[in-house]
């Protein structure tokens, strides 16, 4: 079977140029003094890369990978650069792995946001619905059967997906990408913000109180709000507020199959994995970082900084700085002193019925 390029490689970079870029330092083998000049086309794994691939390596454990390697450069920190082979051009940085991200995006930016489903030109699609009271900046794209809203304003350079719904009234900043399928209701987006496939923008909360014949749906008349350079997986549902806003900070990424329910309050920059639940009105600080499928309670307070782990269950407020993990959450040290306790007893007992048997 033929092997298709969703992503070309780039016509080439010169690993001089690319070191200057990132701000590392570039180390050629003395048998090389020309390797500066080779040119990298592509980001790799370590294990398969070939020549014209740049790739890093984080650890001593990536040590057997470098065996099947044939990349043109290595990214490394100054701790491991003893592991790499004297053959191999060194890309030296403290920052490996934010260096490896930057070069990524240099060699294959079409990657970094969803891909126009059409490979028509920039401009309205005939076979698009837009409004006649919309208001599109110039070099806006939208693509077949989206649907954009009346009185809606997009800025220039966004492009709405194949088959996405914008709201009445909604505003989306500039350089924004809404991918196919995604819906954007009742919401102020900022700039350059991603908003992937299938994700649901804006709908209302779920509140409900009790009523003499069952549950009465509690109104939600609030907002979303979403800062710059804000980045939404596919299948994230972000609900609006009831009455306030739920609000997204600059900067922050959250994976897919992300709950944010309303009136959360997400502040700058987090960092947010796949399958988090995060329940109505918590409130979450700036640079917290939350592992997949995690739950936090809602009316909480999550401090600046702090780190939750994956499968965490976050029933009480966290002050800054904390790293907390387990069900319920606690200080990591104590989820893993009481999981080695737990662990040796477990251990301790299967002992015990060995030496039952063998008696």
């Amino acid at each position: 079977m033929d092997h298709i390029d969703f992503f070309p490689p780039h016509d080439g970079m010169s690993l001089r140029e690319l070191a200057a870029h990132l701000g590392a330092e570039l180390l050629l083998p003395e048998a090389q003094p020309d390797a500066g000049d080779v040119l990298i086309r592509s980001v790799a794994p370590v294990a398969r890369a070939k020549p014209g691939d740049i790739c890093y390596i984080l650890s001593r454990k990536n040590r057997a990978e470098l065996e099947t390697c044939q990349a043109s450069a290595i990214l490394c920190d100054p701790a491991v650069r003893s592991l790499i082979p004297a053959d191999f051009p060194v890309l030296q940085t403290k920052k490996p792995a934010t260096a490896f991200a930057i070069a990524g995006g240099l060699l294959h930016p079409k990657a970094l946001r969803p891909a126009p489903v059409t490979s028509a030109a920039p401009g309205i699609s005939p076979a698009a619905y837009v409004d006649p009271t919309a208001r599109l900046e110039p070099n806006v794209t939208v693509e077949p059967m989206a649907v954009i809203g009346a009185d809606v304003e997009i800025g220039e350079g966004s492009v709405i997906g194949a088959g996405a719904v914008i709201g009445a009234g909604v505003k989306i900043g500039r350089n924004c990408s809404i991918a196919a399928g995604a819906s954007v209701l009742v919401a102020l987006i900022g700039n350059n913000v991603t908003i992937h496939n299938g994700a649901r923008i804006g709908q209302d909360g779920f509140g409900n109180a009790p009523g003499p014949r069952g549950m009465i749906k509690i109104v939600q008349i609030g907002r979303v709000i979403i800062q710059d350079n804000v980045s939404i997986g596919a299948n994230t549902t972000v609900d609006r507020g009831a009455m306030d806003d739920t609000v997204i900070g600059e900067g922050t990424k959250i994976d897919n199959q992300v709950q944010v329910a309303h009136n959360v309050r997400i502040g700058r920059h987090c960092g947010i994995a796949s399958g988090v639940g995060i329940a109505g009105s918590a409130h979450i600080g700036n640079g917290v970082m939350i592992g997949g499928a995690s739950g936090i309670n809602g009316h909480i307070t999550i401090g600046d900084g702090v780190q939750i782990a994956a499968m965490s269950g976050v029933v009480a407020s966290i002050p800054a700085g904390l790293v907390y993990g387990g069900i319920p959450a606690r200080p990591m040290r104590d989820f893993l002193r009481e999981m080695a306790e737990k662990m040796a007893s477990v251990d301790e007992r299967a002992k015990r019925r060995g030496e039952t048997k063998n008696d």
